[in-house]
């Protein structure tokens, strides 16, 4: 039997790649089909690690609900004039867990922490105003690793610790097993969690 309709376009199969930090993103897939057992739909995940620029405030809502705002300085990459830029990002949460883990911090701390971006837009219809900022579903003190004695040179941390590792063992080792058998680690390198 011959069919009239349009033809319906094939499946996009969908393409997994991973962010730094190990997470998996899907890059492209269908929106009506089932990944992982979940319904794959355009995704608002924010991962940001940066320094806590003030103390948090809490506002308390007519709801009965606290909303607790506080911004975190997050470095760019360095420039090639040498400079280095930040942004300064506004976060805010609802969750009473995760503005606890944020009030305890001190400025300057570093901090990590996970949401999805929200744009809210309010006012009048002839003066809209838009804010941007990540509502954060849970947030946590960053540790950095140790940093390297800066009296030893990556060659003499190299010579000092050999380190031997077959094909066998790189394929199967997680890769927070294969960061650690880096002799000296970039701090953005280092393994979370």
């Amino acid at each position: 039997m011959l069919s009239t309709g349009t033809p319906k376009p094939p499946a996009v199969i969908p393409r997994t790649a991973f962010s730094r930090s190990g997470h998996p993103l899907i890059v492209e897939s269908d929106l009506d089909r089932s990944t992982d057992r979940r319904t794959t739909v355009d995704r608002n995940e924010v991962l940001l690690v940066g320094r806590l620029s003030a103390p948090a405030e809490d506002h308390p809502l007519p709801s009965g609900d606290t909303l607790t705002k506080w911004r975190i300085i997050v470095r760019r990459r360095r420039h090639r004039r040498g400079a280095t830029l930040s942004d300064s990002i506004p976060c805010i949460t609802f969750d009473a867990d995760t503005a606890a883990v944020v009030r305890a911090m001190k400025p300057r701390d570093l901090l990590e922490v996970m949401g999805s971006f929200r744009c809210r837009v309010y006012g009048p219809s002839t003066g809209k105003r838009w804010r941007y900022e990540v509502e954060v579903s849970s947030a946590k003190p960053y540790e950095q690793a140790e940093p390297a004695d800066p009296t030893t040179t990556p060659a003499d941390a190299a010579a000092a610790e050999p380190v031997t590792i077959s094909a066998s063992d790189a394929v199967a080792a997680p890769a927070h097993r294969l960061a650690d058998l880096i002799p000296l680690q970039v701090p953005y390198l280092a393994p979370t969690g």
